[in-house]
This record gives structure tokens, C-alpha cells and sequence, in this order.
């Protein structure tokens, strides 16, 4: 019997192979594996049965575990939008949609709770496929290679029934369409990214879990859990997920690749971009000083009276006084440009504006942020510094919400005296722009300080610009009387993109009665009055519109305490040509009240001025550049609305403002300003300010670079606008035409009428005569 088992044969039947003939082990071989065997059983049977399914549940649990993490941590999220989905009635409807590695999680709505939760894609089970279509926008679908079904049965919340719809999705695919190509391609390479990164995440939360531990096992019990994952019982090391294991899990994505990489240099994180663009050194402004209340008036003191007459001797009424040495007791101790900083200290309140859906809520927003500027008065009856040519000023302000707004003047002109500013805050959703050309104005007992020249008041997300004109100063008494300062003129806010326009007047105290410092105004569109505004410009101000009649503004004490902090940059570490420094001997010498030192020190300026005009040499402008006529526009300025997913913060360094980005630009150019007019230069990348002397390759794209779905949603809402203000300007067509056809029919009736009692009237006339 031994010797025909050894005489028999074994044969292996291989698919790809003939039959072929193997030996039988030998006998000690046969023995060995026998004995390995043997203890293999033996230490199965030792354990218990109830502690492996307990590791079973465990390892169960740390999976569901680690899934849920996922799902619910709000940080991890590749790219959340709206998309339009087709459902199994062939009928499209929108969704939020929520992209997580590995997951697809489906919203009714953007703000989704417990209960709008509508699925979740399983994206290892899926394959992504562009799907060509007759209607606009991108198609993509999402399915499933064998036909089945690529949903999970959980929620982010563990909801085990996801909201119920009209029109239910399909089981085994979903096609999405997203409204342009871009955010389409979009959506694409993120699908891809979330795909790539799967297994990355899990590696990732593996590590955290052996590090922080898990409440429901100690740790042999991780031990034993690691040890049961190995199928020869042998020990396994911990998974560590280096910096060498990420990019080894990426290596397939080309195009990213290609993107972060060049001449095998990787690009620059933000960390080194702080190092080489660092901010300004900025230290809290001084104590404000803010004047009385009521009008602004003065009385001139005997000592200067005498002054003033002879000052007076040398002007004639309707002069222009730009040219006319003023003496320093009526000179309020800081430069004209740093008084046109005044009116920032709620640039808080734009930031309601950009928030509002509503255009004619938005106007009256930007309406109560004007009237917020004008309520400060300085100490006393007195004129800042006439700047001197080539002369900046700069400053910032703190948001509560972490946001900066940054101010940036220069002096670019000095004959005709014109000054040119710039503030931003990005992040806040706004840009200001302003050229201001200042004019003075001689009438006999009173004088006029004109600020010719308009504001451009930019809202980035939204595309509109709200153009701005400003109030000119009124001086009277200067020969008899008391000398009385205030505002006067007409101010218009306009807006063309949404047609909606502010018209405030501010009035002048008539010589009987009335009061100070009244303000009456309107707000129209087209030439429907929609609200009407009243009351004093330093004080409460109310406006009654289709809600009633409610308060707009008003500067309690309460208000005034929150201003924005303002900041300012040391006077040690600021430039020859800063106001403060520039200044500096002559404001202390007006604050130790030595005229006469002050006068010295200022005529020293104006003489320097004067010696620069005489050589010839041409005036360069510093931060500002002549465009669009005779404004100026600031060089660095950047109008793209602020991105929350790469944008980091802005910052300052010697007038430069920056944005600091998670990923550095490769490419500059024009930055375009949406919905404006004037277009201004984009800033220069974060690379350049690293690495301004590498001459880069120039690249030449093949095809246009995919926009974010967040820009391409915004031009769909504004092409959305655009049709809405249409139709609203087609319906005040018709209303105005048929107004007209009105008043000629009624015209025409009157006419007729008209003629026919003149006929009736002479027939009746015959008739009694005869």
C-alpha cells in the first residue's frame, strides 16, 4: 500500500498551462507541514471565540468610527457647491453638494440640517465619466461598472432615511451638470483629487488613532487588534504617514504636478512669503480729540486779528486762496491728507452692505457708512496742512472680524493741489479710490474749501461701484461776526449697475432762522422717489421709506466707542516724505504755541517746494499712477474678490499691500476689477516679491485655466441681476410711455373740447344775432 501511494501521482491543472506532472513531497517535508499545521490549530483553539468577535466588533467599530469622522469634521471638504442633478424622472433639480475624500454627500439646501440630507455617493465604487449634452453647462457622470448601487445607508448625522423628493435619484449612477465648462473641469479634477486622497485619509486617521488612543480599547487590546490584521499572527509596525508617503500617493497627478513644479523647485508655501514680505511695524494711533458739539465756532483772539486784516488786504473776493500763504494759528496741527482719514472710522459698516441681498437695502447701507464720516470735528475752527508735493500718509484699521482696511494717500499734484488715496480691505469685500482735487474760494465775509473730484466706492463679490462726489466746508464771519463752519452742496451716491441713486443736500443756516447742519435727501430709482432722509449730519439722522419711518444713523456715545481702532506706523521708522515726519517741527511748535517758530518752519517746506518746481524736473508719483484722465489709481491695487479657500490675509510693507495666499501665483497681469469702469493693475504675484531676479519660462496654456465655482456662480448671479435690472427698467419704459400716451389723449380731448365750445360758441353767437 506505502509503495503505490508512492507510485501515484499529483497533478495541478493550470488555466494557461498544459498538465503537468508534480512529485509528492517527501516524507519529512510532508511531517514538517503536518507539525505547523498542528500548532496552528493549537493556538486557534486556545483562543477564545468570544475574544476574536470581540476584535471583530472592535475593528468594526473603529472603521465606522473613522467614516463618521469624516463625515462630520467640517474641515475636511475638497469642494462644496450647488449642481443640478437628474433624477430617475429624467427631470434636473439642485442640490448641494458637499465633496469629501471619498464621498459625495448630497443637501437639499446650502444650509443643511438634520433633515435635508438627501445621500451619499460612495466614490471607491464609482467611475467619473464626462457625458456629452444638448443643454448648456458641463455634464459629468458619476456610476458604477457592474450596475449596482453606489449609495451608502448612512448620513453625515447617522441618518438611516434621507429626504424625501419628487423626483428620486438613480441607484446605480448620477449625472450632475454643473452651469459652465469651467466649474464642470472643476468638479472633475476635485472628483479625481477625493478619489487619490482616499486612501491617504485613512492612513492619516490610523496614525491619529494610535496616537490618541481609542476610548473603547486599551491598549493591549490594540495590540491584539494590530496583531489579528496580520495573517501569519506575526507583529505588524505602526502605519507613519511621512511627507515621502503623501507624495509617493499623489505621484499620478500629473497636472498638479506640473502646476507646483518647475525646473524640479517646488513653490514657495506661505510660511516663506511672510518671511520675505513682512508687515509694517504699527502701533496704536494717539488718543482722538474731538471738538464740541453743535456748529463749529470760534472767536478769534485780539492778538490775531491784526493778521487776518492783512491777510485780507491782499485777497480779492472770488480769489482762489491755494496760492495764499495762510498764517499758523488757524492751522490745525496734522496734514490735509490725514483729515481725509477721518471718514473711515466705520468702514465696519460696508461690510453689512456686502452681506445685503437686497440693492435697495444695499444703497441705503452704503448711504448710512457716508453719513458716518462727518460727525468728528476737530478742536476749534482750523485748516489742516496744505500737503507738500511727493508727500504720503498711511494707516489701518482693526475689524472685529479679523479683517484690516488699509488707507494709502499721496500728494501727486501740487498746481492744482491734487491728492490721490486708496483704501482696502479684501477680505471686508471693498476697495475705495479718490482723486480730490481742493480748492478754496474768497467771497468777502465768508470763504468755500472745495473738494472737487469723486469716490469710487468698489463692492468686489458683487461687481458694483457706487461713485461718490463730496460737500465743500463753509467758513463765515471772518470780518464781522462769529466765525462758523459748515457743510454745504448737493452729494449724489450712484450706482449704474443696480440704477438705484442717493441725493442728500447739505444746507447752509439761512440768516433768519433754521438750524445748523440740517441734511435733507432722497433715494430713487430711476424717477421714483423709494425713501426720503432727514436730519442733521452731527446728529440723528431718519429715513422713511416702504417700512416707515425709522432711525439711519445716529453718533451716541454708545456708536463713538465703536470706532475702529486706528494704527499708524512709528515716527522713527517712517520715511522723510510721511506727513507726521515731514511735519514734525512744525507741528511742535504749534503745539508749544511759538508762531513764529511754526511759520519759520513752514515756509522752510514751501521754499524747498517752490526750488524743486523751478529745476525743471519733472514730478514722479510714488504709489499712484495718471489714468482714465486726471485720476490716479493706486499701482498695487487688486480688486479680486477674496477667496476663502486660498487667501490668507492682507498686509502692508513701505505702502505695498499684499494678500498672502496658500499658493503662490506663477503668472501676473491685469487684475480685472468687476464691475467698475477703471481697471487697475494687478499686484504682483507672491513669487515675485521671493524670487524678483529668476527669469521664468514663459508658458503658453493650451487651452483657458478653469475658474472656481464660486466666481462662476457670482457671474451667474450677476448675469441674473443684469435681467432683473432689464426687465425693471423695461417696465419703467413702459410705465413712463404709457404716462405719455396718457397725457396726449388726455391733451388731445381738452383740445378737442377746446374747439369745439369755440364752434358752439360762434354758431350761437350767429343764431342770436340773427
Amino acid at each position: 500500500m506505502l509503495e503505490r501511494r508512492k507510485e501515484r501521482k499529483l497533478t495541478i491543472t493550470s488555466p494557461n498551462e498544459d498538465m503537468r506532472i508534480v512529485e509528492p513531497p517527501a516524507h519529512k517535508q510532508r511531517r514538517a507541514s503536518l507539525s505547523v499545521a498542528y500548532h496552528r490549530l493549537l493556538s486557534f483553539s486556545s483562543s477564545p471565540i468570544k475574544k476574536q468577535k470581540k476584535e471583530y466588533r472592535d475593528e468594526k467599530k473603529r472603521v465606522n468610527d473613522e467614516l463618521l469622522s469624516a463625515l462630520r469634521d467640517p474641515t475636511v471638504v475638497v469642494m462644496a457647491d450647488t449642481l443640478k442633478i437628474r433624477g430617475a424622472l429624467k427631470r434636473w433639480n439642485r442640490y448641494y453638494c458637499v465633496l469629501k475624500p471619498g464621498l459625495l454627500i448630497l443637501y437639499k439646501h446650502k444650509k443643511a440640517d438634520r433633515g435635508d440630507w438627501v445621500g451619499t455617493v460612495l466614490l471607491n465604487h464609482c467611475e467619473l465619466i464626462e457625458r456629452p449634452s444638448k443643454k448648456d453647462g458641463f455634464c459629468f457622470k458619476l456610476f458604477h461598472p457592474m450596475d449596482m448601487s453606489i449609495w451608502g445607508n448612512r448620513g453625515p448625522l447617522g441618518q438611516s432615511f434621507g429626504s424625501f423628493t419628487l423626483n428620486p435619484l438613480n441607484t446605480s449612477f448620477l449625472i450632475c451638470r454643473a452651469p459652465s465648462d469651467q466649474a464642470g473641469r472643476c468638479w472633475m479634477d476635485a472628483l479625481e483629487l477625493s478619489f487619490k486622497c482616499t486612501g491617504l485619509l485613512k492612513k492619516t486617521m490610523n496614525e491619529l488613532d494610535d496616537k490618541n488612543g481609542d476610548s473603547s480599547m486599551n491598549d493591549g487590546q490594540r495590540d491584539e487588534s494590530r496583531m489579528s490584521r496580520d495573517s501569519d499572527g506575526d507583529d505588524t509596525r505602526e502605519l507613519a504617514v511621512s511627507e515621502t508617503d503623501a507624495e509617493k500617493h499623489f505621484q499620478e497627478i500629473d497636472d498638479v504636478q506640473d502646476e507646483d513644479h518647475e525646473d524640479g523647485k517646488m513653490s514657495e508655501t506661505s510660511d516663506t512669503i511672510r518671511e520675505a514680505f513682512t508687515e509694517s511695524a504699527w502701533i496704536p494711533s494717539p488718543k482722538e480729540v474731538f471738538g464740541p458739539d453743535g456748529s463749529l465756532t470760534e472767536e478769534v483772539g485780539e492778538e490775531n486779528k491784526s493778521l487776518i486784516w492783512t491777510l485780507l488786504k491782499q485777497i480779492r473776493p472770488g480769489m482762489d486762496l491755494s496760492k495764499v500763504v495762510l498764517p499758523t494759528f488757524i492751522l490745525e496741527p496734522r496734514s490735509f491728507l490725514e483729515k481725509l482719514a477721518d471718514y473711515y472710522y466705520h468702514a465696519d459698516l460696508i461690510s453689512e452692505a456686502v452681506a445685503e441681498p437686497d440693492p435697495f437695502q444695499r444703497i441705503v447701507k452704503v448711504t448710512k457708512f457716508f453719513l458716518s464720516g462727518f460727525y468728528k470735528k476737530p478742536k476749534g475752527l482750523k485748516k489742516p496742512y496744505n500737503p507738500i508735493l511727493g508727500e504720503t500718509f498711511r494707516c489701518k484699521w482693526e475689524h472685529p472680524d479679523g479683517s484690516t482696511t488699509f488707507y494709502m494717500a499721496e500728494q501727486v499734484s501740487h498746481h492744482p493741489p491734487v491728492s490721490s488715496l486708496f483704501i482696502t480691505n479684501r477680505k471686508a469685500g471693498f476697495n475705495i479710490s479718490g482723486t480730490i482735487l481742493a480748492k478754496s474760494k474768497y467771497y468777502g465775509n465768508s470763504l468755500s474749501a472745495i473738494l472737487a473730484g469723486k469716490l469710487r466706492l468698489t463692492l468686489l463679490n458683487l461687481g458694483e461701484t457706487y461713485i461718490v462726489n463730496l460737500p465743500y466746508a463753509n467758513c463765515k464771519g471772518i470780518m464781522i461776526g462769529t466765525m462758523t463752519m459748515e457743510l454745504g452742496g448737493e452729494v449724489n451716491i450712484e450706482c449704474e449697475k443696480t440704477g438705484y441713486r442717493t441725493t442728500l443736500d447739505f444746507k447752509l443756516k439761512p440768516m433768519l432762522g433754521g438750524a445748523y447742519n440740517q441734511i435733507e435727501g432722497s433715494i430713487k430709482y430711476g424717477s421714483d422717489r423709494l425713501a426720503s432722509i432727514e436730519g442733521a449730519w452731527d446728529g440723528v439722522i431718519r429715513i422713511k421709506g416702504p417700512d416707515g419711518k425709522k432711525e439711519l444713523w445716529n453718533p451716541t456715545p454708545e456708536v463713538i466707542k465703536t470706532r475702529l481702532p486706528r494704527y499708524e506706523i512709528n515716527m522713527d521708522e517712517q520715511g522723510e516724505w510721511e506727513s507726521a515726519k515731514l511735519w514734525r517741527h512744525v507741528t511742535e511748535a504749534i503745539s508749544n504755541e511759538d508762531q513764529y517758530k511754526a511759520t519759520e518752519e513752514k515756509t522752510a517746506l514751501e521754499n524747498d517746494q517752490r526750488a524743486r518746481a523751478k529745476s525743471g524736473i519733472p514730478h514722479e508719483t510714488k504709489f499712484f499712477k495718471k489714468q482714465h484722465g486726471d485720476d490716479y489709481v493706486y499701482i498695487h491695487a487688486d480688486y479680486r474678490p477674496w477667496d476663502n479657500n486660498n487667501d490668507i490675509q492682507q498686509i502692508e510693507n513701505n505702502y505695498v499691500v499684499k494678500t498672502i495666499s496658500r499658493h503662490s501665483k506663477r503668472k501676473t497681469g491685469n487684475s480685472e476689477q468687476l464691475g467698475s469702469d477703471n481697471t487697475s493693475e494687478a499686484s504682483e504675484s507672491d513669487e515675485e516679491v521671493i524670487e524678483p531676479k529668476i527669469k521664468k519660462k514663459e508658458i503658453v496654456p493650451a487651452k483657458s485655466k478653469p475658474i472656481t465655482p464660486e466666481v462662476a456662480d457670482e457671474r451667474i448671479k450677476e448675469m441674473e441681476r443684469k435681467f432683473e435690472l432689464a426687465i425693471r427698467r423695461m417696465e419703467a419704459a413702459n410705465e413712463r410711455q404709457s404716462s405719455r400716451t396718457l397725457n396726449a389723449i388726455q391733451s388731445t380731448l381738452l383740445f378737442v373740447f377746446v374747439v369745439t365750445s369755440v364752434v358752439q360758441s360762434i354758431f350761437m353767437f350767429f343764431m342770436l344775432r340773427k
